[in-house]
């Protein structure tokens, strides 16, 4: 599914789902960098997120697979 990641001013990082129109702040991260591995959502979601540089900048939108369900 396409996913956009952004950064708001305060540095907090989100995923927004256009699809389900859905923007969920990222709560914990499974690699530093955050590419090339899952995210969690605030709502429970799972994001695997494919591989980038460390250095993508921000907002980008990328093909994400989500590996759990949370709330739906």
């Amino acid at each position: 599914m396409k996913v956009m990641i952004r950064k708001d001013a305060k540095g907090v990082l989100s995923a927004y789902v256009p699809k389900k129109d859905l923007e969920e702040p990222i709560v914990s991260m499974e690699r530093p960098g955050m590419w090339g591995g899952s995210v969690t959502l605030a709502n429970g979601w799972e994001l695997a997120l494919p591989e980038m540089a460390d250095g993508t900048t921000l907002p980008i939108t990328v093909e994400a697979r989500r590996t759990s369900q949370g709330d739906d």
